[in-house]
């Protein structure tokens, strides 16, 4: 049996993949535990060389991740490039760290006890991916834990299987053992039961899933049944703090691309502009003048840096949203309503805390922008969210800056630059509502492998009985 997704712009057939069913989704976990048995036993610089060839791979079908991208996402050729060169950046990042999977020795009171930890592979790895960031995340969600020695299940997203089979694909080319990469298709409708069999089956050690935070929490109290750890990078609602100090031409430029890239449907996307009131008229007309020259279009066409949302009920929400904060005060600068997936770049200015938009994620190309009376309050702002992804602060103080980063709530923070920054080196993840663990770099071996202490006695012993 076999399940179509929809091209969200044209309503044409985008592609057609596998529907497979919860015993099905089993016997691809059964199969990576195989391939995790052969895997787990290569040397460090084999492993390098293929997770390297692996990367050369995806490179080479460009052409068929920027087509697949559009069909099935709506997303422009740019965003599909994005992702294609991050994606590719942290397979080479993961084939670095092979040698860089370090224990210690560490010191004993025991007389003639050589004491030492070491990281060792856990198994299978879970990874369920979305469509927004669709190689970034695909990829991201199991390149770290094969450069670790593990196998590992790709758990596709429904609103873009021929994306992610497009990364296995080549992931398959690279030389890994039979099984060791094991890709998952299914229906929507019977995602719940695959996720669930995946999770509750004995091979799968460990899961890390990148998505909403409703369905993250569903996925940890699965996970916590079987004691099994989860690693959530889950939704957002970054701030961007403008000081009164900030250089405001180059605070708009990265406030409108962290708003607005992808049409505001990437995690990290800026969603609440906190602008002192010191200099939020002269921001404002800066922004909205920017961001008035950002127009949507027809991916496929490729003359417009925004292309289309999701789908029909993204539509909705931010329409909604829009309705609630007019209704509440709210002016929009520039933008509003829409009645097609091609929506536009909107700005409401005046936002407050009685408005749904100054909480609620929107995941779209609209941007709150909020009046604070200072830094203090500014800060304060910031931390009034349940979530704690990305934060942004601009001024041309920089010990300012480092002082009111520390101060924001938020597993990252940037000084001076947009909300949307990551790179495959680096510790990514949140905090609260965000989610829990981090991605990158030696934070991501510590997610995807087991940390054992092991002992040799080089004296006899010495007991009381």
């Amino acid at each position: 049996m076999t399940f179509q997704r929809v091209n969200p712009v044209t309503g044409e057939v985008a592609s057609e993949a596998a529907a497979m069913k919860a015993a099905d989704a089993v016997a691809i976990a059964e199969r990576a535990q195989s391939g995790f048995e052969a895997w787990s036993q290569v040397g460090p610089n084999a492993r390098r060389a293929v997770l390297s060839s692996a990367a050369t791979a995806l490179e080479s079908r460009r052409d068929d991740f920027v087509r697949a991208m559009m069909d099935e996402t709506g997303a422009t050729e740019g965003w599909a490039l994005f992702n294609l060169n991050l994606a590719a950046s942290m397979l080479r990042e993961a084939a670095s760290l092979t040698t860089r999977i370090n224990g210690e020795v560490i010191p004993s009171d025991k007389p003639g006890c050589l004491s030492m930890s070491q990281r060792d592979p856990v198994g299978v790895i879970l990874g369920i991916a979305p469509w927004n960031a669709p190689i970034i995340l695909g990829v991201r969600a199991i390149a770290t834990a094969l450069a670790c020695g593990n196998g590992v299940v790709l758990k596709a997203s429904e609103q873009c299987p021929r994306t992610h089979s497009l990364i296995t694909e080549a992931l398959g080319e690279a030389g890994f053992p039979d099984g060791t990469v094991g890709l998952v298709t299914n229906a929507p409708e019977d995602a719940a039961d695959v996720v669930g069999a995946l999770i509750d089956h004995p091979a799968v050690k460990r899961i890390n899933f990148t998505g909403s935070t409703e369905v993250g929490r569903i996925i940890a109290k699965r996970a916590a049944e079987h004691l099994k750890p989860c690693l959530l990078e889950l939704g957002g609602k970054a701030p961007f703090v403008v000081l009164a100090d900030a250089d405001l031409d180059e605070a708009v430029n990265a406030a409108a691309f962290g708003a607005f890239m992808n049409q505001g449907q990437i995690c990290m996307s800026t969603e609440r502009l906190i602008v002192v009131d010191e200099v939020a008229d002269a921001f404002a007309a800066k922004f909205t003048d920017k961001v008035r020259r950002l127009k949507t279009g027809d991916p496929r066409e490729g003359n417009a840096p925004l292309g289309a949302v999701i789908d029909r009920n993204t539509v909705d929400k931010i329409n909604a949203l829009i309705d609630d904060a007019q209704a509440k005060g709210a002016q929009t600068l520039t933008g509003g309503k829409a009645d097609s997936l091609l929506m536009p770049a909107t700005v409401l200015d005046g936002v407050t805390a009685d408005m749904n938009i100054y909480r609620d994620e929107s995941f779209g190309p609209v941007v709150a922008m909020i009046r604070a009376r200072d830094e203090e309050d500014a800060v304060a702002i910031a931390n009034d969210s349940r979530y704690g992804l990305s934060a942004s602060v601009f001024t041309r103080d920089l010990s300012r800056g480092l002082k009111v980063a520390k101060r924001i709530r938020s597993g990252i923070c940037h000084v001076n630059g947009p909300t949307v920054h990551d790179e495959a080196q680096m510790p990514f993840g949140g905090l609260g509502d965000s989610g829990y663990g981090r991605f990158g770099g030696q934070a991501g071996i510590d997610q995807f492998t087991e940390l054992r202490w092991i002992t040799v006695d080089t004296e006899p012993g010495q007991f009381p009985f």
